[in-house]
C-alpha cells in the first residue's frame, strides 16, 4: 500500500501545480519524469538484490525511510535539480522497491497458494489507488501541494515505518525454494538471471507485459491533458478511481484462485485485452460517463496484471534466484513506466490528439495479446524440469 506515494496515480495529482511552480510544458515535465524513472530503473537491478540477502523487515525499514526523505525533498524542492532527485527517490523506493519487496516475498514464501497470496498482497496497492488520489485532492482544498507532500512524508515515518516493521519483524520461513510436489508436475528448473536473459520467451513475454506500465502511467500522468481535451472534471476522475479499485480487487481475488487451480499461463493470453478495450473507449468517448466505463474495464485489466506479475516468474523460472529475476523485471517495468509519460508528453507537444494516442495504445495492446498467447503456449509445452535443464 505504501508504494502508492511513489506511484504515478498519486504523483499525478500534483502535475498541474508542479508544472506551474517550475514553468514546465507537458513535454518538459514528462521528460523530467522519464529521466528520473529511467535512472531509478537502472538502479533497481542492483538495489533489488538485497531482498535475497537481508530480511524483509530490514529492507522495508530502509525503503520506508528513503521514501519519506523523497516525499520531503519534493515538498522543499526549489529548482529543477532537486525536483529531479525527489522524483527519482519516489520512483525508486515507492514504485520500485516497495512493490518489489512485497511481490518477491509472496513469491518465495508461498507455492501452492501463491496466486491467492499475491492477490491478497495486491489489495494494499488497490487501497492506495482508491484512497490516496481522492485524499490528496481533498487535502489540497486546505493546504498547498508542498504541504501535502510533507504530510505524505510524515505518514511514511509515523505510520508506514512502525507498521511494516512490526508486521514483518518475525521472518517467515521461505517455502518457495522447492515447488510443492504434485503427481502431474515435476520440480521446476531454477533459472539464474543470466539464463533467463538468454531465453527468447522472456523477451516475447515482455512485449506484452510491459505495455500496462507504459500506457497506464502515461494516461494517469497526463490526466490534465485528457480532462482538458474532453472537458471532463478532475474531481469526477479522482472519485471514479474508487470504482477502478473495487473492480481490480474483485478481479485480482478471482484470478488468484484461477492461478492456484491452474497456473498463470492460463490467464496470460487475456492479460492485455481489457487495456486495449479501455483505450478504445477513452479515445472514442465524449461523455463524462466514459470515465466510468474506462475505470470498470481497466479495473478488470489491473486485477489480472497485478496478480500475474507476482506469479508468472516463479512459475516459469523458479524461486531460488527470484529476487534477482524480479528486480530485473521491475527495472524494465519502471523503465517503461518512465517512457510512457515522456513519449506521451512529446506527442502532446507535437500536436497528436488524445484520441489518436489512445488508438495507438490500443493497437499495442492487441498485438501484445497475440505475443502473450504464443508465449503461454510455448511455456506450457516446454519441459522445464531440472533433469532436462541439466542436459541443455
Amino acid at each position: 500500500m505504501f508504494s502508492g506515494f511513489g506511484q504515478t496515480f498519486f504523483i499525478a495529482m500534483s502535475t498541474g501545480p508542479i508544472r506551474e511552480a517550475f514553468d514546465l510544458t507537458s513535454g518538459q515535465y514528462g521528460g523530467l519524469y522519464m529521466i528520473a524513472t529511467i535512472t531509478s530503473a537502472g538502479t533497481l537491478p542492483w538495489l533489488g538484490q538485497i531482498v535475497d540477502r537481508y530480511s524483509v523487515a530490514a529492507t522495508i525499514v530502509f525503503t520506508a525511510i528513503m521514501l519519506a526523505i523523497a516525499c520531503a525533498l519534493l515538498a522543499f524542492a526549489s529548482n529543477i535539480l532537486l525536483l529531479l532527485v525527489a522524483l527519482y527517490g519516489l520512483r525508486l523506493f515507492g514504485q520500485g522497491m516497495m512493490t518489489h519487496i512485497s511481490l518477491t516475498a509472496m513469491g518465495k514464501w508461498f507455492g501452492a497458494n501463491r496466486g491467492k497470496a499475491v492477490s491478497i498482497a495486491s489489495l494494499g496497492f488497490q487501497a492506495a489507488q482508491a484512497l490516496l488520489p481522492v485524499g490528496f485532492v481533498v487535502l489540497m482544498g486546505f493546504v498547498s501541494w508542498r504541504q501535502g507532500w510533507l504530510i505524505s512524508a510524515a505518514i511514511m515515518v509515523f505510520i508506514a515505518l512502525p507498521t511494516t516493521y512490526l508486521l514483518m519483524k518475525r521472518e517467515r520461513i521461505p517455502r518457495g525454494t522447492v515447488e510443492p510436489e504434485a503427481p502431474d508436475r515435476a520440480p521446476i528448473r531454477q533459472w539464474t538471471r543470466s539464463e533467463m536473459l538468454r531465453d527468447h520467451l522472456f523477451w516475447v513475454t515482455c512485449l506484452g507485459v510491459l505495455a500496462p506500465p507504459f500506457i497506464g502511467t502515461a494516461i494517469f500522468f497526463h490526466q490534465d491533458f485528457m480532462l482538458g481535451s474532453k472537458d471532463w472534471s478532475l474531481e469526477v476522475f479522482a472519485a471514479s478511481i474508487v470504482v477502478l479499485t473495487v473492480v481490480s480487487t474483485i478481479t485480482s481475488l478471482i484470478v488468484g484462485v484461477i492461478i492456484d487451480r491452474k497456473n498463470s499461463l492460463v490467464v496470460l493470453p487475456t492479460f492485455l485485452l481489457p487495456m486495449g478495450i479501455a483505450c478504445v473507449a477513452l479515445g472514442a468517448g465524449q461523455s463524462q460517463s466514459t470515465i466510468l466505463v474506462y475505470m470498470v474495464v481497466q479495473g478488470v485489466g489491473n486485477g489480472i496484471v497485478g496478480t500475474v506479475y507476482g506469479s508468472i516468474w516463479p512459475e516459469v523460472y523458479g524461486t531460488k534466484h527470484l529476487g534477482a529475476i524480479r528486480s530485473l523485471f521491475m527495472s524494465l517495468m519502471v523503465l517503461f513506466s518512465a517512457l510512457g509519460p515522456g513519449v506521451m508528453g512529446w506527442m502532446i507537444d507535437w500536436g497528436f490528439s488524445f484520441t489518436t494516442q489512445m488508438y495507438l495504445f490500443a493497437g499495442w495492446s492487441f498485438v501484445g495479446a497475440i505475443a502473450l498467447t504464443y508465449a503461454a503456449k510455448a511455456y506450457a509445452s516446454r519441459d522445464n524440469s531440472p533433469k532436462v535443464a541439466n542436459r541443455q
